[in-house]
């Protein structure tokens, strides 16, 4: 009895695709479009710095960096709040040092990868509860 309400159950479904599409020999489908060849182009938005290099001057090693520190972004002078491991990567870290302004009291970010400082280096400003990434061309320690 179980065998035959299964076998019921699998008819049930309706006709196979080959039963389906079985009698369409004279039936002529729309030819496909030719494929379009995508090309490789990468546009930025127009007003973006995105190839600007930041300028790094250190009096010391960026890993020395601690707690009272003075950094200057461009006109900004910040003084270090802390330096710590954002995320452990295993060959590398990415880094960040925070800063705040003492004169108007807004925090900041500089992130890095340790291997790579100079070509990694991004600094961003704290909006609300987001940090946004600043366009920066000068940075000094």
């Amino acid at each position: 009895m179980i065998k035959k309400k299964a076998k019921e159950e699998e008819d049930e479904g309706g006709m196979s695709l080959d039963d389906a599409f079985s009698d369409d020999d004279d039936v002529e489908y729309a030819k496909a479009k030719p494929r379009k060849k995508m090309e490789n182009k990468i546009e930025k938005p127009s007003g973006t710095d995105e190839d600007v290099v930041i300028s790094v001057k250190a009096s010391k090693p960026i890993s020395k960096i601690g707690r009272g520190d003075k950094i200057k972004i461009d006109s900004l002078t910040l003084e270090v709040d802390a330096h710590v491991v954002l995320i452990d990567h295993g060959s590398t870290k990415e880094m960040a040092i925070e800063c705040f302004d003492p004169k108007t009291d807004k925090d900041y970010q500089i992130r890095y990868f340790d291997d790579q400082v100079e070509t990694s280096l991004e600094v961003y400003e704290l909006d609300e509860i987001v940090y946004n990434k600043m366009k920066v061309r000068k940075v000094e320690w």
